[in-house]
């Protein structure tokens, strides 16, 4: 979701053809506890919505205290899923940006981040 849209800005991993966000991300997005979260995340996989195989990975992170700590983080797969599930002002705000963008892909053949393409020609 846009910033300008939702106020929230978060650093997201960008791997492959995919972002990740920690549970704490997710929570932060959606302005969920990361309880709730959770219990999303655990029904996306119980109900066989998802595989956690193919959209979850771990990755090892330090600490301030300089302890390393294994920091699981969920694939767009999982954000789209999760946002369509919470009852929040956060979340339906997600799920009308996600049917836009899917609406214009499903009409269009395609869909453009206005945002990346501006980044991009900076570039060039």
């Amino acid at each position: 979701m846009p910033k300008q849209e939702s106020g929230i800005s978060l650093e997201v991993k960008f791997e492959g053809d995919t972002v990740w966000l920690s549970q704490s991300q997710l929570s932060e997005l959606f302005k969920q506890t990361k309880q709730n979260v959770s219990l999303h995340i655990n029904n996306c996989f119980k109900e066989e919505e998802l595989d956690s195989n193919s959209v979850v990975k771990e990755s090892l992170t330090t600490a301030s205290d300089g302890k390393k700590y294994k920091i699981k983080y969920y694939n767009l797969d999982v954000i789209i899923s999760v946002g369509y599930r919470v009852k929040s002002k956060q979340g339906t705000q997600f799920s009308i940006w996600a049917n836009k963008i899917l609406k214009e892909y499903l009409v269009k053949g395609y869909s453009l981040n206005q945002k990346r393409l501006a980044q991009k020609e900076k570039l060039i």
